[in-house]
């Protein structure tokens, strides 16, 4: 009856480490999908689409609040183009599903789009990161929706 008691201990053990060890990687992952985010911002705010570039995978598909559907190279010219006074995130939240990560939140901000024409924007977003195989993350999709105020 020892032994059974011993091994249904160590069982118990090796499962509660397992499930705690799991959820310490996907709370780093949250955090390292978030500051990717921050990252991105930061590049929206100062112009600096190499600072986004190797964010966005070679793929990326982005679907505008109007529905204008956009790859990489249209992302970056954007970044650089787009002239923001202010920019910030509200209510950014990174789930993680395995090599996958959803991170979600609000756009706020104004500035000059590349016609000249001052804008005010106020969206929501969506995008799409994934684990690729050296370790890092990429984003492949994005969307975002206007909010109506």
């Amino acid at each position: 009856m020892k032994k059974s008691l011993l091994w249904s201990l160590l069982g118990f053990f090796l499962l509660v480490s397992a499930a705690w060890s799991q959820a310490q990687q996907t709370e780093g992952a949250e955090k390292a999908v978030a500051k990717l985010e921050e990252q991105w911002l930061q590049a929206i705010k100062t112009n600096n689409p190499d600072l986004v570039a190797p964010l966005l995978a070679d793929k990326f598909v982005s679907t505008s609040g109007v529905g204008k559907v956009t790859g990489k190279a249209n992302a970056l010219a954007d970044v650089k183009s787009i002239k923001w006074s202010r920019a910030e995130y509200t209510d950014l939240k990174v789930t993680v599903f395995y090599d996958t990560a959803i991170a979600t939140g609000g756009l706020r901000g104004t500035g000059i789009d590349a016609s000249g024409k001052l804008f005010d924007l106020n969206v929501h977003w969506t995008d799409t990161w994934v684990k690729v195989p050296k370790g890092t993350w990429q984003c492949v999709a994005s969307h975002a929706s206007a909010v109506s105020m």
